[in-house]
This record gives C-alpha cells, structure tokens and sequence, in this order.
C-alpha cells in the first residue's frame, strides 16, 4: 500500500521558519506531481505549493517569496521550506500526491496533516 507521511509541523514565532517534509513510501511504481495543501480552522484547503514531475513549481501569492518547495526524485519525497512565517500561516498542512503502484493506475493520496502554528 502507498503512504505519504507528513513530518516537521510545530509552533514557531512570527518572523520564524520551519520545514516540512513528507514522504511517499510503499509498492510505488511512479510519483506524479506533489503537492503542499493547508487548511486553517473554519477556511478551506487551498493550494500552497506545487511541483511536477519535471520540477515545475508554482506557488500561491500570498507564500510567494517566503516558501520554497522542493523535491527528491530518488527518495520520492517533497519538502516546504517556509521562512519569514506569519500568523496566517497557520494551519494543518497536508501533503498530497498523485502516485502510481503496481496496478500502473494512478490514484490521489494525502498524508496526515502536520499542524503548523505561528504565534508569540
């Protein structure tokens, strides 16, 4: 079965930075695009980094500049730089992939959520 598990999450002071890491693990036979979602309380997911699998980057305006998302072609992970934190920042981030396993199918997987909190 494929899992993707999401790591770094924590509290961190306005102006802080924090990395996040999630990896993908499993029968996977090819990792599509990889995502960084987030969903602070009473607001929706929304979009905050993507990479495809040629390494194209997008990103959403309002982290612009301050995240960096990135990924490890060999390890099948992805990771979300993020400096100069604010307190809007804070929400669950969630990791989601488009992964292929033994079946050759493509299916969507999300990880757990790892709370970021930015706060003094």
């Amino acid at each position: 079965q494929v899992q993707l598990v999401e790591s770094g999450g924590g509290l961190v002071q306005p102006g802080g930075s924090l990395r996040l890491s999630c990896a993908a693990s499993g029968s996977i036979f090819s990792v599509a695009s990889m995502n960084w979602y987030r969903q602070a309380p009473g607001k929706q997911r929304e979009l905050v980094a993507d990479i495809s699998t040629e390494g194209i980057t997008e990103y959403a305006d309002s982290v612009k500049g301050r995240f960096t998302i990135s990924r490890d072609f060999d390890k099948n992970t992805i990771s979300l730089q993020m400096k100069n934190l604010k307190p809007e920042d804070t929400a669950v981030y969630y990791c989601k992939a488009l992964i292929s396993g033994t079946s050759r199918i493509y299916y969507t997987y999300w990880g757990q959520g790892t709370q970021v909190t930015v706060s003094s």
